[in-house]
Order: C-alpha cells, then structure tokens, then sequence
C-alpha cells in the first residue's frame, strides 16, 4: 500500500518534469525551421492566373528548367515589406529566377506595391485564396522556397530573407544546385 502512494505522488512530479524538459527543447529550436514534407519533391502542380496578366498563366512548368526562388508575399504583409529590397537586389543576379506567389491579397493592392516599391519577381502568380498556397503547405507570408531545375524543392524558408539568409543558406544551395548543372 505505502508502494501505491509515492507512486500516486510521484506521477505528477515526473510528468511536471517531462513538460519542463519538453519545453527546454521547444525554447532551443528555430521558429523559422518548420521541416515540410515537401522538401525533396517535385512541386505540386498548379495553375494560376499571372498577376500582372491575368490572361497569362503560371504553372509548374515555368519551375523547370532553373533554379527559382518561389517567394510567398502580399501587399498587406509588412515582413514582405522588409525583405522587398534584398529581393530586388536578389533579382539582378543571373543564377535564378524568382518567382512570386501572391498570396491571399487584393490583386490592386499589390500591383500598387509593386508600383512604388519595384517588381523583383520574373513571374507572378495570383493565389487570393490560397487554392495554390494550401499545396505548398504555405503557413504565411513570407516564405520562400528553393526549386532545383528538375522543379523538386530542395529548401523552405519561413520569414524575410536579408542578407544573412541569403549568404549562410540560400547562396550556397544555389551554388550548389548550379554546380549539378
């Protein structure tokens, strides 16, 4: 009986303590490295209409064939505001394209944004539903994505990209993607 009662008392001590460890784990890790099933897959297909051309259309297939950065973003995003200018800097290198899915928006909206602040994006996609974004396990903007040649994603970042993330994850990856060839 005496056996039964330091259990009953201690159960709660050892649960208490695997929530204190757990959460000692949680506080370690990066918000910004949500793995995705996606990684090492071929992007999921998908039409959208062009946001600048809303007769043209963006699909998959403009993904093959180069390295793209697929950047989540919307106008009303102001995290996409702050990496606006390392993505227009990003948009004169020649190593890839870069390609936009806007992403629960006004289509005015961005196109003003666009306007003001400068379009660094080689195509547009226009997803204000998130028909498109669910697919890419899309959690919010913005995120961006890293696309071999092949159009399997090789990388997912979740937040602005400055130039930190830039040099110490996505240029060497793509340096890498283009040394494959």
């Amino acid at each position: 009986m005496a056996m039964s009662k330091s259990v009953r008392y201690l159960t709660p001590l050892i649960v208490f303590g695997a929530l204190v460890a757990l959460l000692v784990w949680g506080l370690g890790q990066d918000p910004r490295e949500v793995p995705s099933p996606l990684i090492g897959k071929p992007v999921p297909e998908f039409s959208l209409p062009a946001l600048e051309d809303p007769n043209r259309t963006v699909t998959e297939a403009d993904l093959k064939g180069k390295i793209s950065l697929v950047n989540v973003w919307a106008s009303w995003c102001n995290s996409c505001r702050a990496e606006h200018q390392a993505l227009m800097s990003l948009s004169e290198v020649p190593d890839f394209q870069i390609v936009g899915l806007n992403w629960k928006d006004e289509a005015a909206d961005a196109m003003r944004v666009l306007r003001l602040t400068g379009n660094p994006y080689d195509l547009n996609g226009y997803d204000p539903d998130n028909t498109v974004g669910i697919h890419w396990g899309v959690y919010g903007a913005p995120e961006t994505f890293v696309v071999d040649q092949d159009g399997i994603i090789r990388y997912k970042h979740i937040g602005p990209i400055d130039r930190e993330v830039w040099e110490k994850k996505l240029q060497p990856l793509v340096a890498e993607l283009r040394a494959r060839g």
